[in-house]
């Protein structure tokens, strides 16, 4: 690393209750919007790339070439690899480029020594945005965390604190806000959970976090797989872009970081940026919101009823989701293998009922059974 520290630095149809920022401002490409992503002051493309299982370099670089310029990644992402991919890729333009990584590490050494290999392996001397990852209680917000993350801020190895959430939105987001230490939030944000976290995000925004949307697909679920005959028909319907075009409506959405993994999915997502929510869209999305209510937990947590195995249900579902949704089978393993050998081990067929139910109608019970069946 150089020595130049310098260097470093109601569903759908419902009208929003949203606090207004300023619009999106219009790049040298009419085709390009950007936001400033909160107090950073960081102008950001207002649709990112989200890199976690993307295995093509050349569809990192061409993004480039669009005018993409916000690229996020995590220390575990592919084992490592998907760092040591995005910094080969982005090597040569990361001045002009915004980057973000991410550590689950509990100590403040461990986070500060993933942060060093993280530096190594993206080939650069800081990033813009180090998130806290995955964290979903208040509590996890640990003064450790915080503390690397200021350590981290001195030494010009990172610009901005961030923290990165999958569930738990009422507690975590609040808590991020009232640290007075987190600069920006990514959350998961799409059509099936809007009514929800738009207040948050609002209180995020007058807080003035910036606020970067992830999971804005709800699990990828398509009705028909690559190499079905009639794959190419429904990719035609547009559900994923409309599913962008709703994330990107809410004018509290900064950016947002779709996964990309070709060079089709950049294409459809690029066209994305300025263009409106149309009515179309709804529909769509309603249809897609009905065929994905049995199997996408949006980690809402309103469940009724506790699980007597103790079994983590959102942790779980998102992992299933990741084979189901994302076909990303040794990811999905991955993640599972790193629950308690104690979790691992429970079987949802030895239980005559399931205690937990969901208000959504995710069929909770198969779900668990069909993550047990795959990845145990």
């Amino acid at each position: 690393m150089s020595d130049n520290t310098a260097s470093r630095r109601t569903f759908l149809a419902a009208p929003l209750a949203l606090q207004a920022v300023p619009p999106a401002s219009s790049s040298p490409s009419s085709s390009i919007t950007t936001k400033v992503l909160g107090r950073t002051g960081l102008q950001v493309t207002t649709v990112g790339f989200g890199t976690m299982i993307t295995s093509d370099a050349s569809v990192i670089e061409r993004a480039v070439d669009l005018g993409i310029n916000y690229f996020d990644t995590a220390r575990t992402y592919q084992s490592g690899n998907c760092e040591r991919m995005v910094g080969a890729a982005l090597k040569t333009h990361r001045k002009s480029l915004i980057l973000s990584t991410k550590t689950g590490k509990e100590d403040k050494d461990g986070a500060l020594q993933d942060l060093e290999t993280s530096l190594k392996e993206l080939q650069t001397d800081f990033v813009d945005i180090w998130y806290i990852h995955a964290k979903s209680r208040s509590a996890q917000l640990t003064e450790e965390r915080l503390e690397a993350q200021r350590i981290a801020k001195q030494r010009g190895m990172i610009r901005f604190s961030g923290v990165s959430t999958h569930a738990g939105f009422d507690d975590i987001i609040p808590a991020a806000i009232q640290s007075g230490a987190i600069d920006v939030i990514l959350t998961s944000y799409n059509f099936t959970m809007g009514a929800a976290i738009d207040p948050l995000i609002v209180s995020a925004k007058k807080a003035g976090l910036g606020v970067v949307a992830m999971k804005v697909m709800a699990g990828g679920f398509r009705r028909v797989k690559p190499g079905d005959p009639l794959y190419p028909t429904f990719k035609k319907d547009g559900v994923f872009p409309a599913a962008l075009r709703w994330a990107l409506r809410n004018p509290n959405i900064d950016t947002t970081i779709p996964s990309i993994t070709d060079h089709d999915q950049l294409d459809e997502n690029f066209r994305c940026m300025g263009a409106p929510f149309s009515s179309s869209d709804s529909k769509l999305l309603a249809e897609q919101r009905d065929y994905i209510r049995p199997l996408y937990c949006r980690a809402c947590g309103a469940c009724t009823g506790v699980c007597p195995k103790g079994l983590p249900i959102p942790e779980i579902l998102r992992h299933v989701m990741y084979a189901e949704g994302y076909g990303q089978f040794a990811m999905a393993r991955e993640h599972y293998l790193e629950l308690p050998q104690a979790v691992r081990d429970v079987r949802c067929q030895d239980c005559e009922t399931c205690a937990v139910h969901c208000p959504n109608q995710v069929a909770v019970a198969q779900r668990l059974m069909r993550a047990q069946e795959l990845l145990a």
